[in-house]
């Protein structure tokens, strides 16, 4: 947007003034949203707030302390009655359900470890709640994610948060150009969570102590196999635990048990050796073990590509860049290899130990914070 000095940007970056300046916030009823919304609102924007209803609160699925939950709902709509907004929940369990819950039980037991929250934003949050917003007429829409949004030369530019130990950039590669034209992210440039929670208690939110969510928000306290036996309950056939030349080492209860990378609770003690969960053959009903070395690869097949860039992906042969292949591990040294617009080889610096099918691959600028997108490992 080219300036207008006669009304010069606000905080937002939009030329005119705030009251004129309406914003949809995504409030999950966590301190994040809040504390953007409530921020907003004080600074004088025309706020509505807007909780989207997820998955059936009376369900076993719903577990305390996880987002979009009865109780997160019930607290994002105390904080708009506190700062004087409108807020509105939205029914989304179907969109919900087919777009991430779905998928994530069929990919698991596929023999993937998928990521539903990158789903969740892709398919949910920055599509149908993005549209939403378009439809009530805002200038934007704003969330509590930890990144940062900058404006560069090509235009607006994804960035990873101040806060590294916060930075949420694993979770939000798939954010298209376009959508990131329309959103914005006011939390990404502060030093930490305590600054977050400082504001919220300026604000005077009821919502300044609450805890943090932990786990994904379907998956009581990380047990991914019970929620699998409840969408699907003919995964928990049982089957054989094997080494890679296939001989029989023991017998387990269903594939949903076991990650990648697993070496606790394999049930087949007494072998000289520790064994890892390197394979998982849904089909077969296996689980392939062997020894750590066999966890690590330096290629990694990726595919869904979203590119951010400001050149096209195959405009180049070789990208040299930083990945992360898990939401836990630091950036480390790659090159990109396109094969087309949303496939490519990514060929590691130095090998990584647990590289899923089913998690995502993000990739970096080497040389600053920028986040060049990523896309989903396959089996290739």
């Amino acid at each position: 947007m080219p300036l207008d000095t006669a009304h010069p940007l606000n905080s937002l970056g939009f030329a005119k003034s705030p009251a004129e300046t309406r914003v949809v916030v995504a409030m999950s009823g966590g301190v994040d949203s809040s504390v953007v919304a409530a921020q907003l609102a004080e600074e004088g924007y025309d706020v509505v707030g807007v909780t989207l209803q997820l998955y059936d609160h009376g369900a076993a699925l719903a577990k305390k302390g996880a987002c979009c939950a009865g109780r997160d709902i019930h607290d994002a709509r105390r904080v708009a009655e506190e700062m004087g907004f409108p807020h509105y929940v939205l029914d989304y369990e179907n969109v919900f359900k087919d777009a991430v819950i779905d998928e994530f039980a069929d990919s698991y037991l596929g023999g993937a470890t998928p990521v539903p929250c990158i789903r969740c934003n892709e398919r949910v949050k920055f599509k149908d709640l993005l549209e939403t917003a378009k439809d009530l007429e805002a200038d934007c829409m704003a969330t509590g994610h930890y990144i940062q949004r900058k404006m560069g030369d090509g235009g607006a530019e994804l960035h990873c948060a101040t806060d590294a130990a916060r930075d949420q950039s694993y979770f939000l590669f798939s954010t298209t150009a376009q959508q990131l034209d329309y959103l914005r992210f006011p939390l990404g440039h502060l030093p930490s969570k305590d600054a977050t929670r400082a504001l919220a208690a300026k604000y005077g939110l009821s919502v300044a102590d609450k805890p943090d969510s932990q786990d994904i928000c379907f998956v009581p306290n990380g047990d991914y196999a019970s929620v699998i036996r409840k969408l699907r309950p003919e995964a928990a056939a049982p089957g054989k635990i094997v080494d890679m030349d296939g001989k029989v080492l023991g017998n387990h209860d269903g594939v949903i048990n076991y990650t990648i990378g697993q070496r606790r609770g394999l049930g087949i003690g007494g072998l000289a050796d520790p064994l890892y969960v390197v394979k998982l053959d849904a089909d077969t009903a296996r689980v392939v073990v062997g020894p750590k070395e066999m966890l690590a690869t330096r290629t990694v097949p990726v595919r869904e590509i979203n590119w951010l860039g400001d050149e096209p992906m195959m405009s180049r042969s070789e990208w040299p860049i930083a990945v992360r292949v898990r939401s836990t591990r630091p950036p480390t040294d790659a090159v990109l290899r396109p094969i087309s617009a949303t496939e490519a080889t990514v060929e590691l610096t130095l090998p990584e130990e647990g590289v899923s099918p089913g998690q995502a691959c993000v990739f970096y600028d080497r040389d600053s914070s920028r986040i060049f997108g990523g896309g989903w490992i396959h089996k290739g």
